[in-house]
C-alpha cells in the first residue's frame, strides 16, 4: 500500500498509559519517576516536537501533570481498547502509538519510522534478535518447562518495540475488526498485519528497553544520567 501523502498530514502520538504497572508494584506504571521525571513525561516530551498533537490514555481518576504537552482521555480496561478509544479521539492522517515504559526514544528512530509510512503505511520500531533462543522442554517427552527444549534459530527474527506508526484508518480498521471477531493482539502492527497489511521494520534501538520489572527500573535510573544530559 502506497501512501506517499502521510507526511504532509496532520499527525497524532497516542500513547496508552492506562495500565495498573502490576509487575512493577509502584502503582501506575506510567507516573513512576525515574530520575526526577516520569515516565509518561519522558514519553511525552520525546514525540510531542514531531507530531501535531500527542493524546494519552490515563486509569479513571487520574490527571495528566501539570505543563505536559498533551491531552488526556479515559483509557480503556486493556491496552488495545485503550488505543482504539485513542483513535477515536483524534482525527489525525496519521498516528505513532508508542508505550509510556518505554522513555528513552532517540530522535532519529521517529524520524525513520515517519519515513517508512510513506511505503506501506505501517511500519513498527523493530530489533534483530541477537540472544541465542531456545524453547522450554513442554510437551517434549522426558522434559519440563524449567528444561532446555530445542533451540529456535534468531535469523530473521525481530523483536518487537515502539513506537508504532500507521495511517490512521489502517489502523482503526484493524482494531475495528479485532473487536467484531473478539481478538487480542499485543501490539497494534500485529492487528494490521493480522488482516493482510504489510508493516515495514524499522531499526530501533536497545535503550528503548519496556520497563515492566524492578530490574528494568534500576537500569532506566543509570541511563537517565546520561541521557539527560544530552550523551544519546
Amino acid at each position: 500500500m502506497s501512501a506517499p501523502c502521510l507526511l504532509s498530514g496532520h499527525s497524532a502520538a497516542l500513547i496508552p498509559a492506562a495500565g495498573s504497572g502490576t509487575r512493577l508494584g509502584r502503582g501506575p506504571k506510567a507516573f513512576v519517576e525515574v530520575a526526577g521525571q516520569s515516565l509518561l513525561a519522558r514519553s511525552v516530551q520525546a514525540l510531542a516536537p514531531h507530531v501535531d498533537e500527542v493524546v494519552v490514555a490515563l486509569p479513571p481518576g487520574t490527571e495528566l501533570p501539570p505543563g505536559l504537552p498533551a491531552r488526556a482521555i479515559v483509557g480503556g480496561e486493556t491496552r488495545q481498547e485503550s488505543v482504539r478509544r485513542l483513535l477515536q479521539a483524534t482525527r489525525a492522517e496519521r498516528v505513532l502509538v508508542h508505550d509510556a515504559a518505554r522513555p528513552f526514544l532517540p530522535e532519529q528512530v521517529v524520524h525513520a519510522l515517519l519515513e517508512a509510512l510513506v511505503d506501506t503505511g505501517a511500519a513498527t520500531v523493530a530489533l534483530p534478535v541477537a540472544d541465542t533462543l531456545v524453547r522450554a522442554g513442554t510437551g517434549i517427552p522426558g522434559l519440563d518447562s524449567g528444561c532446555w527444549g530445542e533451540l529456535v534459530p534468531r535469523e530473521d527474527l525481530w523483536a518487537v518495540q515502539t513506537p508504532q506508526g500507521f495511517a490512521r484508518s489502517v489502523l482503526l480498521a484493524a482494531h475495528d475488526r479485532a473487536r467484531a471477531e473478539g481478538y487480542a493482539a499485543t501490539d497494534d502492527a500485529g492487528l494490521v498485519a493480522r488482516q493482510g497489511g504489510r508493516v515495514r521494520l524499522v531499526p530501533g534501538d536497545a535503550r528503548l528497553f519496556k520497563v515492566t520489572a524492578p530490574g528494568d527500573l534500576a537500569l532506566a535510573e543509570a541511563l537517565a544520567t546520561a541521557w539527560d544530559r544530552g550523551q544519546r
